[in-house]
């Protein structure tokens, strides 16, 4: 049986080591502290389809590292609230916030977004969740939280980077869920859950492409430093995150597993 390794608290821990930003930047080329399949192109288009502004005020469900919220509240002026499960993500978010001066528009909270969230109704103009909407339980009282504490009209985006579009194997599903708690959605599984939560303008695009692409890269950063990273990674969690990476190659490559954007409206 594949055991689970560790990809989060290490990396958000050691976020600011020369080690680990040297993979980010190898990784992602810009590097704006993210740990998912994000490349900084692809969240300024996703800002756009938000309508950010700095009259807008954002909730960013898995808020990670902060290093992707400090970048969107510093490309479209907003405030930003964060919450994430995580407590070191938090910590070097607040970290952050403040070395960039935005402590004035940034929150960071610790929380469990599979629970019910911690804000009144109507308090966001945009929901957002990148890759990681995946490690919360109950989709569907997740997404109707997140049409809870919109306002009206408010918009939300998130991408699910594990939507089942081909034939798995067990191992394959062990090893790709190594890291943590999954879900795994079958196609039009998302659409019908956002409609029963009350969206509306449903739309959805694929992007797999960007986590075939990074996940190869990131694979090659760190089998690159492999010496290095096993002074400061267990020998177990260093080997688990490289099949990890591998196989989330594998599988977005041959289209397997498929990442895909959702944007919908309150």
């Amino acid at each position: 049986m594949t055991s689970k390794v560790k990809l989060y608290p290490g990396t958000y821990k050691n976020y600011a080591d020369e080690i680990y930003k040297a993979i980010r930047h190898e990784t992602f080329g810009e590097d704006i502290g993210q740990n998912s399949w994000l490349t900084a192109d692809e969240y300024r288009e996703m800002f756009s389809l938000l309508g950010l502004t700095g009259k807008s005020e954002v909730l960013e469900i898995a808020s990670g590292s902060g290093g992707p919220a400090v970048f969107m509240v510093k490309e479209t002026g907003c405030s930003l609230t964060g919450l994430e499960y995580d407590k070191n993500g938090v910590d070097n978010s607040l970290k952050l916030a403040e070395a960039n001066g935005l402590t004035g528009k940034t929150k960071f909270l610790h929380g469990d977004a599979s629970e019910k969230l911690p804000f009144e109704d109507d308090s966001f103009d945009a929901v957002c969740t990148i890759d990681a909407i995946n490690h919360l339980k109950n989709r569907e009282n997740v997404l109707k939280e997140f049409y809870r504490v919109l306002k009206s009209g408010g918009r939300l985006l998130y991408t699910d980077p594990i939507v089942v579009s081909g034939i798995l194997t067990n191992e394959e599903i062990a090893v790709r869920s190594s890291i943590g708690y999954f879900l795994f959605t079958p196609l039009g599984e998302n659409e019908k859950l956002l409609s029963a939560a009350g969206f509306k303008d449903i739309r959805s695009n694929d992007v797999t492409e960007n986590m075939s692409s990074v996940s190869l890269k990131w694979y090659n950063a760190r089998e690159k430093r492999k010496v290095d990273l096993l002074k400061i990674e267990e020998e177990d969690n260093y080997n688990g995150l490289q099949k990890f990476f591998k196989i989330v190659h594998t599988l977005s490559s041959e289209k397997r597993l498929s990442r895909i954007m959702f944007y919908a409206v309150k």
